[in-house]
C-alpha cells in the first residue's frame, strides 16, 4: 500500500479551507453553515463530513498551518544561532503578520460572542507551543515551576494581547510587538538561544 494521499482528498481538503477562509472573512465562523461551505468549496455535505464536524474545524487548520510555518523559521534561526532576544522579537512578529494575514477572520470571531472557538484555539496552540518550548530548552533562570501553568498563562496573555491590538485601530503592529516583548519573563529570551532536545 503507498503511503501516498489521494489527489482527490489533497483537491477537496484545500478546496474546504479556502471557501472556509473566504466566508470566514465575511462573517465569524459560526454563522457559516456546513451546506454554503460545502457549495462554495464544490463538494457534497457528505464528502465535508467525512472529514470535518463542523466549519471551525478546517478553519483551526488553516491558522494552525500557517502558524506552524511560522515557528519552523523559528526553529531554523535558532540552529543558525540567532541571539535570544532576536528570535523572541522576530516570532512575536511572525505571530503578528499571521494575524494580520487573517485580519479579518480574526475580528468577526472576536466581535461575535457565540464565536469563541476561534479564540480558544489560538490559546490552545501558544499553550502547546509555550510547552514545547520549555520541555526543549534550558537557560539561565529557567524556572522550576509547572510548565503547565506557566504555558497558560502566557498563552492567555499573548491572544489577550492580540485581542486587544485588533480591537483597537489605534494600535500598530509595531506596538503589538513592542508590548508583547516588553511584557515576556525575562528568563525566556536566554532560553530561546538554546537548541534544546531535537523534536
Amino acid at each position: 500500500m503507498s503511503g501516498r494521499t489521494d489527489p482527490r482528498v489533497t483537491r477537496t481538503t484545500s478546496a474546504l479551507r479556502q471557501a472556509v477562509v473566504e466566508l470566514a472573512s465575511q462573517r465569524s465562523v459560526s454563522r457559516i453553515t456546513v451546506a454554503e461551505l460545502a457549495e462554495r468549496a464544490g463538494v457534497t455535505r457528505a464528502t465535508f463530513y467525512n472529514r470535518y464536524s463542523t466549519p471551525l474545524d478546517p478553519l483551526i487548520e488553516v491558522l494552525y498551518a500557517d502558524l506552524e510555518s511560522g515557528h519552523r523559521l523559528e526553529d531554523c534561526r535558532r540552529a543558525e544561532g540567532y541571539p535570544g532576544p532576536a528570535l523572541l522579537r522576530l516570532a512575536v512578529s511572525e505571530v503578528a503578520d499571521h494575524v494580520e494575514r487573517f485580519a479579518a477572520v480574526y475580528r468577526n470571531a472576536l466581535s461575535d460572542p457565540a464565536d469563541r472557538g476561534v479564540y480558544d484555539a489560538m490559546v490552545r496552540h501558544f499553550g502547546d507551543y509555550a510547552l514545547d518550548f520549555l520541555a526543549r530548552v534550558a537557560g539561565p533562570g529557567l524556572p522550576d515551576v509547572s510548565h503547565q501553568v506557566i504555558a497558560q498563562f502566557l498563552a492567555h496573555g499573548f491572544a489577550g494581547a492580540i485581542k486587544a491590538w485588533l480591537s483597537d485601530p489605534d494600535v500598530t503592529k509595531a506596538q503589538l510587538v513592542d508590548a508583547t516583548v516588553a511584557c515576556a519573563p525575562a528568563w525566556w529570551a536566554g532560553a530561546a538561544e538554546s537548541p534544546g532536545r531535537p523534536r
